[in-house]
């Protein structure tokens, strides 16, 4: 059976619980859902933003990221895949990233939303900048040292 594996690049926000039912309705099979919200934070001291600005290529982003989904798919038995992620100027408690991964089991589960969750943290083709609360504006933001780490050890050898 093919797995449903849902991905969307969109502006508007999404409705956590509607998608996991998505994700989950007359699927007796499923006994795991692990869920990823990643949320526009302040930050702190110096580094506080009042606003984010999210950019990505149309369709360059949709087929990536169903790519990695694919891949995930391929390592872990899986029962569904939900990505979507936002695009457009976000301020502090918006969402901005839903990852739902669906199995029989919780491990396939974890390991899974982890592995998305790693991949577009770090190399996803989305291009971030800040504006800062000391008035700073249009800051470009990289992946830093720990998310490239985290990202590294999902690499086969």
């Amino acid at each position: 059976m093919t797995i449903p594996i849902t991905v969307r690049v969109q502006h508007d926000d999404f409705d956590v619980a509607l998608e996991t039912r998505m994700l989950t309705a007359n699927r007796p099979d499923i006994g795991a859902v692990v869920s990823f919200v990643g949320i526009c934070r302040v930050g702190e001291d110096d580094l506080a933003i009042s606003e984010m600005t999210l950019e990505h290529y149309p369709g360059m982003a949709e087929t990536e990221i169903r790519r990695h989904a694919e891949e995930a798919r391929r390592r872990w038995p899986l029962a569904g895949v939900t990505v979507i992620h936002r695009f457009g100027t976000l301020t502090p408690g918006d969402n901005i990233v839903l990852v739902l991964t669906a199995s029989s089991h919780r491990e396939a589960a974890f390991q899974a939303a982890e592995f998305l969750m790693d991949y577009l943290k770090t190399n996803a083709p989305f291009w971030k900048s800040e504006k800062r609360l000391t008035g700073e504006g249009g800051v470009w933001v990289e992946a830093c040292g720990k998310d490239d780490d985290a990202t590294s050890r999902w690499e086969r050898k």
